[in-house]
């Protein structure tokens, strides 16, 4: 069974781990630091980021980011390569849930394009100083529900018929699928860097603070049955981060009933995530979406 002890120690490792200020963000950053990493917290509301990071056992600093704006984005990814000259773990962890229909400040609905773009343009931003660590991760959180994600709501600027529900599951199926071919594209290129995606279960969270009156109630009252801690829903992200058994493109989870809690286990993805067409189809939208490319693969520029 694998625990938070399991990790290995990490002296002089950088991470990033963007919604570092609260829940599954804040709890992998706290246990990375805690085992030596420097550990920059991407966050959106500095003030709650500085917070945080006084919350960190270790080191730890904060970088605004804010993965509603591209622009933001881009300022982030700048700001992280004048600080830093390598990235060891990217930890994309940063969600929305349960939004109204509103959009980005680039257009996107909001959930596909916090959830799934910003991360797609910041990964392919700092990319290249990834591949300058001797094991370079990256790590994308998902959810369960991307197992009810359809590839038909993966339109980022439509809002027609929008619900909730089904742009947030369609922005977590849109995360494995981003990992995924991000593996088959490293490992084609040759990349010593590695992608894998990770979901915390039922974790008890501020993500929930959306929902309606009566999740929210269900949450409260029964909600113990299916969920854990914000620590314990961190462990399958910070296996996939951590783990030097772990291997590109797996997937991992908590092992118990449903996985809802439990041990950090691999598990197998959804089959919709594991479509190459759809994939492929969707690194083309995010690459138009964003502007940002990652070719070429693994070819990083001269050292300062």
């Amino acid at each position: 069974m694998w625990r938070a002890r399991d990790i290995p120690l990490l002296d002089g490792a950088i991470a990033l781990v963007t919604g570092a200020s609260a829940g599954i963000g804040l709890e992998t950053a706290k246990a990375l630091a805690g085992r030596g990493a420097h550990v920059v917290l991407g966050v959106r509301d500095i003030a709650r980021g500085a917070d945080a990071a006084r919350a960190v056992t270790g080191t730890g600093s904060v970088l605004p980011v804010d993965l509603a704006s591209l622009a933001s984005v881009r300022r982030a990814a700048t700001q992280f390569r004048e600080r830093f000259d390598r990235l060891d773990v990217l930890v994309n962890n940063a969600g929305l849930w349960w939004q109204p229909a509103r959009r980005t400040e680039d257009g996107f609905e909001s959930q596909v394009g916090v959830n799934h773009l910003g991360h797609f343009a910041l990964t392919g931003l700092l990319l290249d100083i990834l591949e300058r660590s001797p094991s370079g991760r990256v790590v994308t959180v998902s959810s369960k529900a991307a197992s009810a994600g359809s590839v038909t709501d993966l339109d980022p600027r439509s809002l027609d018929g929008y619900r909730p529900t089904a742009a947030y599951n369609a922005s977590k199926l849109a995360n494995l699928l981003f990992a995924f071919e991000l593996q088959h594209r490293l490992t084609d290129a040759g990349c010593s860097t590695i992608s894998l995606a990770a979901h915390p279960g039922g974790a008890r969270t501020s993500l929930f603070r959306d929902a309606s009156a009566g999740f929210r109630l269900a949450n409260a009252t029964v909600g113990w049955l299916f969920t854990q801690s914000a620590g314990r829903g961190a462990l399958p992200v910070l296996r996939a981060a951590t783990d030097p058994h772990a291997a590109g493109g797996e997937y991992f989870g908590p092992g118990g009933l449903g996985q809802f809690k439990g041990a950090p286990k691999p598990q197998r993805p959804p089959l919709s995530a594991t479509d190459r067409g759809q994939q492929r189809r969707l690194w083309t939208i995010s690459e138009e979406a964003t502007g940002v490319t990652y070719a070429p693969l693994c070819q990083p520029p001269a050292r300062r």
